[in-house]
């Protein structure tokens, strides 16, 4: 259940309640492609930075260890012990970045595993199968994410496919949640808007799949390639057309900036790799801007990444000049350190952005955290 709490202009500040626990929106999902968030981090550290909601990846995880034996264990939640909500990602967008190993047919997708290359075949049903065996409390539709670039007819074609797809996601979804032996019976499905960057036929993909009363709405296909305004754009045109009673997701966005103007047009949960692979190669974020402990200057710098951040790291002590000295070691705790402060900062970004939306102060919040951005 999805219960708006407070607008202002477009953005929404809201609760959505799964059986897995109430998500306070807007959210943003800490990424364990594999289900582990890189960079060595636990789900103990996870709980402690303030994490709500984990995002695993269906692909991956069927290829290894395989979704059947994470079954066999008791489901994901199980498997990474973690108690809180959990978001599948279908394996859609994996029919966009591994195009030299995958073809597109109406029946699904075949790929080459990246692993071992042997062949795989998942369409609609599968990825439902695959979600269900994870038991994962959102599982994503299975779609075509095509480039932002394609042109207009290969787009058009690509999105009638994947709304023919989601609904044969929602109807196997409806067949496995009845199942007796299903891990989580009160499976979620959030289907997918497409288009690129055709704001028509956006516009008419998000009327066509509002009228299947999904549990959610995201927009895919955006942060691959187009402008940061066309992105904007996009949102802005498409999110009017999507059910206002539902959690809109950004998918794969992306850096705070995009998070601030995608919530002011009324996004609701967020997901990316940024702060994560940014933080293994020493890129720190802090609200005075990017900051790389590789530059010479940090040697000597005792200064924690940034005076007065609340995260373990910064709370401890550790200084710029010690993180800096482990990374260039190459030991895996200078890359902890860092990934483990940039979650912080983003789930903390998240909860001030809360904060300013329940005070009705949104607009002066954003301006002030871009300027020191």
């Amino acid at each position: 259940m999805y219960r708006i709490l407070k607008q202002e202009g477009r953005a929404k500040r809201a609760e959505f309640t799964t059986v897995h626990g109430v998500i306070q929106t807007p959210v943003f999902m800490n990424v364990g492609t594999a289900a582990a968030i890189k960079g060595a981090v636990s789900t103990e550290d996870l709980e402690q930075i303030g994490t709500q909601v984990e995002l695993s990846n269906t692909y991956h995880l069927h290829v290894r260890p395989g979704d059947k034996l994470i079954r066999q264990l008791g489901g994901l939640h199980k498997f990474m012990s973690w108690n809180k909500p959990i978001l599948t990602d279908s394996g859609g967008f994996q029919v966009f970045s591994l195009a030299s190993l995958r073809k597109i047919k109406e029946e699904g997708v075949y790929f080459h595993s990246h692993i071992d290359g042997r062949k795989i075949f998942m369409g609609p049903e599968e990825s439902m199968q695959i979600q269900s065996n994870l038991g994962s409390t959102i599982a994503m539709a299975f779609d075509e994410c095509p480039s932002s670039v394609a042109d207009r007819s290969y787009v058009q074609n690509s999105v009638e496919r994947t709304t023919r797809w989601l609904e044969r996601c929602k109807k196997e979804m409806s067949r496995l949640n009845g199942l007796v032996d299903t891990i989580n019976p009160h499976q979620m499905l959030f289907g997918i808007n497409q288009g690129a960057v055709f704001d028509d036929i956006r516009i008419a993909h998000a009327k066509r799949i509002a009228e299947l009363d999904l549990d959610g709405y995201a927009l895919g296909g955006l942060a691959v390639g187009e402008s940061h305004e066309q992105m904007y754009h996009v949102i802005e045109e498409t999110v009017p057309y999507l059910p206002v009673e539902k959690p809109v997701y950004l998918m794969g966005v992306g850096t705070p900036a995009n998070i601030l103007e995608a919530v002011e047009r009324g996004v609701d949960f967020f997901d990316c790799v940024y702060p994560t692979r940014n933080g293994r190669h020493g890129h720190l974020y802090t609200n005075h801007g990017k900051i790389n402990l590789f530059n010479a200057k940090y040697e000597l710098d005792e200064r924690p990444i940034e005076e007065g951040c609340g995260c373990p790291v910064c709370k401890r002590g550790y200084s710029r000049a010690y993180i800096r000295h482990l990374l260039k070691a190459k030991e895996m705790l200078g890359m902890r350190f860092c990934v483990l402060h940039n979650l912080y900062f983003y789930n903390t970004m998240m909860t001030e952005i809360r904060d300013a939306l329940d005070a009705g102060e949104f607009a002066a919040y954003k301006k002030k955290k871009l300027e020191g951005l």
